[in-house]
């Protein structure tokens, strides 16, 4: 007896057949994306449209897709079609990117504030260790009442 299928739970991908790496497929598009970006690719293709009108609107034995430029229209929705899944595709991976860095940043954090706050500790036990050394002016304070206790003493014992 078959089990029916559990459609709670979603299925992990469809097996085409194809098999290719997620991280080269992943660079690709992240160099597409990169290239789309530029400037140059927007010169790149303004140049290529207007040439493609110029042609296909004044040169009559060059004419390979005539006004309304459905051929031009095909190609540009085939580009979009494609670019926009790179692109997100790359902004997916470097938001990955992005919150590795944050969580790396927030452990090092996390480690430089432990560090400041052990140090602070160090640094007010050293004060309250410190706070019960002599100085030096305690000791010449200590040293003139032994002086003046010494010569009171002796004024007392040349006297008698």
């Amino acid at each position: 007896m078959k089990r029916p299928q559990d459609l709670s739970t979603p299925r992990r991908g469809i097996r085409v057949g194809i098999h290719y790496d997620p991280e080269a497929f992943g660079r690709f598009s992240e160099s597409i994306a990169r290239f789309i970006g530029t400037a140059r690719f927007l010169v790149i293709q303004t140049v290529v449209v207007i040439v493609w009108i110029f042609i296909n609107a004044t040169v009559p034995g060059l004419r390979f897709d005539e006004y309304p430029f459905i051929l031009l229209t095909l190609a540009l929705s085939l580009q979009a079609a494609y670019a926009a899944p790179l692109i997100l595709l790359a902004q997916n991976r470097q938001e990955i990117r992005d919150r590795e860095e944050v969580e790396r940043d927030r452990g090092q954090a996390t480690r430089t504030q432990a560090d400041t706050e052990f140090l602070a500790r160090e640094l007010a036990s050293i004060r309250l260790v410190l706070a019960d050394v002599a100085t030096n002016a305690d000791l010449d304070r200590v040293l003139e009442h032994v002086d003046r206790a010494i010569e009171g003493r002796r004024a007392d014992d040349t006297q008698r």
